[in-house]
């Protein structure tokens, strides 16, 4: 079975552009994951305890065999090559954060594994870039596209398309 999956990229600590090109190049080099559009980036005001820089952010859709918690491993070992240490506070700064936010309209909610994300509907800084390569899709749970959810959220100040 192969399905359309959507994945938020994020980096506010060291070579911010590079950690998100290594992480879509992990991606694409994984057996069961083909890239079908990245976003523009995005450079985002910090969500999370202070000081932090800020963030570049981009989406990337991607078609995949690999069944959700088997993606979500594989997000988590790319993360954790880049440096990322699970565990701390919560929203701190990080080298490399990859959020599975949508996999086709599966809604799942079991331990460490909720799909579409929780907050995806509140956060601009992941539906701006989603939006931008796959507007037309539709959260399963709340039944709006991401375009619409994106224009509910939109902030042009906190979220600058580079």
């Amino acid at each position: 079975m192969t399905a359309l999956a959507c994945i938020g990229l994020g980096s506010n600590l060291g070579d911010r552009a590079a950690h998100l090109r290594r992480a879509l190049a992990a991606l694409a080099a994984t057996a069961g994951i083909e890239i079908v559009a990245t976003s523009s980036v995005y450079e985002t005001d910090p969500i999370g305890p202070p000081p932090q820089g800020p963030y570049l952010n981009a989406a990337a859709t991607l078609r995949t065999t690999l069944a959700p918690r088997a993606l979500l491993e594989r997000l988590l070992a790319i993360e954790a090559a880049a440096g990322r240490v699970r565990g701390g506070e919560r929203n701190a700064a990080r080298t490399l954060d990859l959020d599975l936010l949508l996999y086709g309209a599966l809604h799942l909610d079991e331990p460490g594994l909720t799909v579409p994300h929780p907050r995806l509907h509140e956060r601009a800084f992941v539906l701006e870039p989603l939006a931008e390569i796959a507007g037309e899709l539709v959260h399963p749970v709340l039944g709006a596209s991401v375009a619409t959810l994106a224009a509910r959220v939109r902030d042009g100040a906190a979220v600058r398309r580079l």
